[in-house]
């Protein structure tokens, strides 16, 4: 579950401009304030299962979003590129840290 979690809080910082204010909301207090699905629905006076259809549509809006854009997956794979660059020049490898820089570079 906090795997889930962590994924739908990355995609939510990557895309969230392209969701609905009403989205956003309900997503910002499920999933960064840490509300109960009745906390939002008391909140926005509609029933819990409003609340949660639309919270499980907003993930999956963004999962599709992922899908065609790969936002996070770039970030990801630059994240974990940069730290072998790190990992790299700290062995004073630089041939080898100059061929990930390269290949971070590609990306862009």
């Amino acid at each position: 579950m906090l795997e889930k979690t962590t994924r739908i809080n990355f995609l939510y910082d990557f895309y969230q401009a392209l969701l609905t204010e009403k989205q956003r909301n309900y997503m910002e207090m499920y999933y960064l304030e840490d509300l109960s699905l009745g906390e939002i629905s008391e909140t926005f006076e509609v029933s819990r299962q409003a609340i949660y259809d639309n919270i499980r549509r907003t993930e999956q809006m963004l999962e599709d979003y992922e899908k065609k854009l790969g936002l996070y997956h770039r970030f990801e794979k630059r994240q974990k590129l940069l730290k072998q660059t790190k990992q790299l020049l700290t062995e004073q490898n630089y041939d080898q840290a100059t061929d990930v820089i390269d290949q971070i570079m590609e990306m862009e």
